[in-house]
């Protein structure tokens, strides 16, 4: 199975999900050791059957869904499909480190709006903001950030990291 990035769809829907910042104890009563098999049951093949699942962990079919239903509903987990960009057409993939001034929230919302911008991250260290470009082609890429990313307000400095090979992306961070 080839790894690369979720479908469109997949990522407009993930983005409208809230990241949470709080109180990570909120649903530890979900992830006791069945819901934690299940998960990595769901890691190893997000398509496995309920039965499937439910015969490793020593649970009915019901049960699974009634627990992968609570795990998605309370935002533990989504299971989505995970598409090669390379097969998509998409032939260069770049992740732009963004040095920025002032309040990082509002730059962070109009690089989240861009189609191309598979992923956006505020930072500590060198750069205050990361954000994931998807691209057709080298002018694509350069449209993006000479028009797009660098005329946000408040983007001061960008330093663009143009992938070369893919040598390991994986989904599987296991539960604790």
């Amino acid at each position: 199975m080839s790894i690369g990035l979720l479908t469109r769809g997949d990522a407009e829907r993930i983005a409208t999900v809230p990241v949470r910042t709080g109180n990570p104890d909120k649903n530890q009563a979900l992830l006791d050791d069945t819901s934690k098999a299940i998960i990595e049951q769901l890691q190893l093949d997000g398509r496995r059957s309920y039965a499937a699942i439910g015969k490793a962990v020593g649970l009915s079919e019901a049960a699974v869904r009634q627990r992968v239903q609570r795990l998605t509903e309370a935002g533990v987990m989504q299971v989505v499909a995970v598409t090669d960009p390379l097969e998509l057409g998409f032939a260069r993939q770049a992740m732009v480190g963004i040095k920025a001034e002032g309040a990082l929230e509002p730059i962070a919302a109009k690089l989240a709006e861009m189609d191309e911008i598979e992923y956006v991250v505020i930072t500590a260290g060198s750069f205050d903001l990361l954000a994931e470009v998807l691209a057709e082609s080298d002018e694509q890429l350069l449209r993006v950030l000479s028009e797009r990313i660098r005329a946000i307000d408040g983007v001061k400095v960008t330093e663009t990291f143009v992938y070369l090979k893919l040598v390991k992306q994986t989904y599987s961070w296991g539960v604790r």
